[in-house]
């Protein structure tokens, strides 16, 4: 057994608090040489993609009855409709919990609170605050407005924590992707038509026209909605191996296809 999977399988044993998220990740870290640590910080062993999922703003506090505080506040919008925001970097089912029986659809749905169930309340109570530099933290609070409502921290909890990843590595890389979204031909082309509709597939064509032909395949689109009609998120799918090559087209992997309408709404704020 190598000493990265007995690093994550002890970090991983049911009883030990998600406190210890950060000790575990910098263990993970530890067991790898200094060459693989410098290559890819997140490439975890029996993990084969991870999934990118953006989310565009206005769609989503349109799409909620109950808007929390990031949908209400105005200093949380500022700017949000004119790009990309961060929801998460999502790991693929590893290898040895498929080999333990755990289906896709679980890890979906319940990702690491299959191990350490999800204490009840909202999203501050899935783990204690994450511990990042300052400068880290100010770039996370722009370009993750559902920080306000410990976003960051829920997402850690389901996505990272039982895998050992290192919390600072996971949104470090997570916003080095998002900004290569937001800086794309694909990210200019949504902002763009805020406030109007386009075509399903027009989306699908200008992220095309952006990463590479049919890289198509590697986009999710999440509408919700009467019809599913509002744009709410995009996904991305990317080779784990891969993330320092994202977006060149060699990186994107395959995901399953969006219920989104032929027609599609692009929110924007009033």
């Amino acid at each position: 057994m190598s000493r990265l999977t007995w690093t994550r399988r002890a970090c991983r044993r049911p009883g030990i608090a998600l406190l210890l998220g950060l000790l575990c990740g910098w263990l993970a870290l530890a067991s790898l040489s200094p060459a693989a640590r410098a290559a890819s910080p997140l490439d975890v062993e029996g993990v084969d993609h991870y999934t990118l999922a953006l989310t565009w703003h206005p769609g989503f506090c349109a799409s909620r009855s109950r808007p929390p505080r990031e949908c209400r506040e105005p200093r949380l919008r500022r700017g949000a409709d004119e790009r990309f925001v961060l929801h998460g970097l999502w790991a693929s089912l590893p290898d040895d919990l498929r080999e333990q029986g755990v289906t896709r659809r679980d890890w979906w749905r319940k990702g690491c609170f299959l191990e350490t169930p999800r204490p009840d309340g909202g999203f501050c109570r899935s783990h204690a605050p994450l511990v990042l530099p300052e400068a880290l933290g100010e770039r996370l609070d722009r370009a993750m407005p559902g920080r306000a409502s410990c976003l960051d921290r829920y997402q850690y909890a389901k996505h990272a924590a039982c895998l050992a990843l290192p919390a600072e590595a996971l949104f470090a890389t997570s916003l080095g992707l998002l900004e290569s979204v937001n800086d794309s031909a694909f990210g200019d082309f949504v902002a763009l038509h805020r406030g109007g509709e386009v075509g399903r597939n027009a989306l699908i064509g200008a992220f095309e026209a952006a990463f590479g032909e049919d890289t198509g395949r590697a986009l999710r689109l999440v509408c919700r909605g009467r019809g599913n009609r509002l744009l709410t998120e995009v996904r991305i799918g990317i080779d784990a191996g891969a993330l320092d090559r994202f977006p060149a087209a060699d990186s994107l992997v395959r995901l399953d296809r969006g219920r989104c309408a032929s027609r599609v709404r692009i929110a924007g704020f009033d």
